[in-house]
C-alpha cells in the first residue's frame, strides 16, 4: 500500500514526501473520499489501483487469519467482506491470497451508494447474507469501520493486529477488542452471532500494537470484557 501510494503521488503530484502516514489515518474509507479529505488529486486513484494490482502478490495474510476463516466456515457462519476498496480489486486480492472462496459475499465501496463511515455497506452485507443486525458482528481495524457497524446496528469489534492506531480504535468505544484473529472465535463462543462481516481485506503482516491500560479485550481464556 505504501509503495502504491508513493508511486501514485510521484506520478500525479510530483516531487516531495508523500503523506502516507496521514493517508493511513483514513483507512477504511473509499480511496476517492480519502483524496478529497486530504485535498489530493483524484487522479491519484488510477496509478494507485494499477500498482495495487501489480503488487498484490507481495501481500500476505496476518498469522492466524486463514485458520480463523476456515473455522468460521466449518461452523456455518455467514461471512462477508465490506471494504473501502473497490469490489473488483478486493475480490482479486482475496483470490491471490487464496481465501476468496471462504466468503459468501465481497462488497466494495464502489458498489453501494455511500461508503463507510455510512452504514450502507454493512446494511447491504446484512441483506445479502440474510442476517439480522442483532446476530451479526463486524470486525474492523479503522474508526470508520466501527462507525459503519454502529450505524447499521451490528456489534462492532476492533481488530488490533492491523496497521491502524490501537489507541484511536479503543477511544472509539468498540463493543469488543480483539488482539489476534483467534480472539474472534472466543468472542463468537460468548455471543453466538449468525454472521460475521470483515470490514477490510487482509493486509500485510505487522507487529500488533500494545493494548492500552483499561481497554476492553478478549483474553486468552476467551472471557469477554465489555467496554464502558
Amino acid at each position: 500500500m505504501r509503495q502504491a501510494f508513493t508511486i501514485a503521488y510521484a506520478e500525479v503530484v510530483g516531487d516531495g514526501e508523500p503523506p502516507f502516514e496521514e493517508y493511513e489515518r483514513h483507512l477504511g474509507r473509499y480511496f476517492p473520499d480519502i483524496m478529497r479529505i486530504m485535498n489530493l488529486p483524484l487522479e491519484m486513484e488510477e496509478p494507485f489501483v494499477r500498482e495495487s494490482y501489480r503488487l498484490a502478490r507481495e501481500v500476505v495474510l496476518f498469522d492466524g487469519v486463514a485458520d480463523m476463516l476456515r473455522t468460521l466456515r466449518e461452523r456455518g457462519y455467514g461471512l462477508a467482506v465490506a471494504t473501502g476498496k473497490a469490489g473488483p480489486r478486493a475480490r482479486h486480492l482475496l483470490g491471490v491470497l487464496g481465501v476468496l472462496d471462504l466468503f459468501d459475499h465481497v462488497i466494495g465501496s464502489d458498489e453501494i451508494a455511500r461508503p463507510k463511515p455510512a452504514p450502507d455497506i454493512v446494511l447491504h452485507a446484512l441483506a445479502l447474507l440474510g442476517a439480522d443486525a442483532s446476530t451479526t458482528v463486524m470486525i474492523g481495524d479503522a474508526v470508520a469501520d466501527l462507525d459503519s457497524a454502529r450505524g447499521a446496528g451490528v456489534m462492532a469489534a476492533a481488530a488490533l493486529w492491523g496497521e491502524t492506531d490501537g489507541v484511536e480504535l479503543i477511544a472509539a468505544a468498540p463493543d469488543a477488542v480483539l488482539h489476534r484473529p483467534a480472539d474472534l472465535l472466543a468472542l463468537l463462543g460468548e455471543t453466538a452471532p449468525a454472521a460475521v462481516i470483515v470490514a477490510e481485506v487482509p493486509a500485510a503482516r505487522t507487529d500488533g500494537a500494545a493494548l492500552p491500560p483499561g481497554a476492553a479485550s478478549v483474553p486468552a481464556a476467551g472471557r469477554i470484557l465489555a467496554t464502558d
